[in-house]
């Protein structure tokens, strides 16, 4: 499963037909949950449902918190068409350490990339039958002060782990074609290290036959395990590759910007992305 909260809604369509002048009033703790059963949640919400501290960023029923070494994230929400069910419970995210690196996607820093923990452990409870389970996690953020479709044409991440760490892939073309092409590896306790990157390698194409490549050793043709989200210009799975003679399996992320700037796919994605512009805490 994956859980993202937002402050400026990037995938939004609300957001962008907004002018992006107010990032506070298009927020959303975003929930999507694979395999048999699998539900996708993305409301955007106003700025009555948000509230924030230090240690907590609260979206309407939705919030994450830090219970002292622990990421908490209590969710309450309701999936989009045709699957449309409430999903209530708890996540915790335990990371094996905090880093503190920060990555520039851009030269003027308008975009950053900040793994805070690499590395973590995972406690799902979710109020469907079977949906209990304990497994591999991280926690990471991207910070922007401009809409990614300004600045990028496309990009891929990839974060793998390993024996003693993950490594972290970051591969993206930037609009004026310069490009980005980043390796880092984590250790257990968060320390971290640039590393050479291995040869790029393509993957088959999405069901929306976004284009996909990864890093892998040479010679070595990756492939999907498992097909996490599909959208039109975004694609998230679980691919297995392999990094200095050893075979890994991590999570996958390709994203065709060029499509994403489509006026023609706003009224698409708001059918999975609602909007809901008033909410009371009581």
């Amino acid at each position: 499963m994956s859980v993202i909260g937002f402050i400026g809604s990037v995938f939004s369509p609300w957001y962008r037909w907004s002018g992006r002048r107010n990032p506070q009033n298009h927020v959303c703790i975003n929930v999507a949950t694979y395999g048999p059963g699998g539900r996708f949640t993305m409301t955007d919400r106003g700025a009555s449902a948000l509230r924030q501290t230090a240690s907590r960023f609260e979206v309407g029923p939705s919030m994450m918190r830090w219970d002292r070494d622990q990421l908490v994230i209590d969710i309450n929400e309701i999936s989009s068409p045709p699957l449309i069910n409430r999903i209530r419970g708890q996540i915790r995210v335990i990371p094996s350490a905090l880093t503190q690196v920060e990555l520039p996607l851009t030269e003027d820093s308008a975009h950053i990339w900040r793994p805070f923990a690499p590395r973590a452990r995972i406690e799902v409870d979710i109020d469907r039958p079977g949906w209990q389970w304990q497994g591999e996690g991280y926690f990471d953020a991207n910070f922007g002060t401009r809409a990614l479709e300004e600045d990028f044409s496309y990009w891929t991440w990839g974060r793998f782990p390993t024996g003693s760490g993950a490594t972290c892939f970051y591969d993206a073309t930037r609009r004026d074609g310069s490009e980005l092409a980043t390796a880092v590896r984590f250790g257990a306790t968060g320390e971290a290290q640039a590393t050479a990157l291995p040869p790029k390698a393509r993957l088959g194409r999405s069901l929306w036959a976004v284009k996909r490549e990864t890093r892998a050793d040479a010679g070595f043709k990756p492939r999907q395990t498992l097909a996490m989200l599909d959208a039109p210009f975004y694609t998230r799975a679980a691919v297995e590759t392999q990094l200095d003679g050893a075979k890994v399996t991590g999570v996958h992320e390709a994203l065709d910007l060029r499509r994403f700037r489509s006026p023609f796919l706003k009224p698409m994605l708001a059918v999975r992305v609602p909007r809901r512009r008033s909410w009371s805490f009581g």
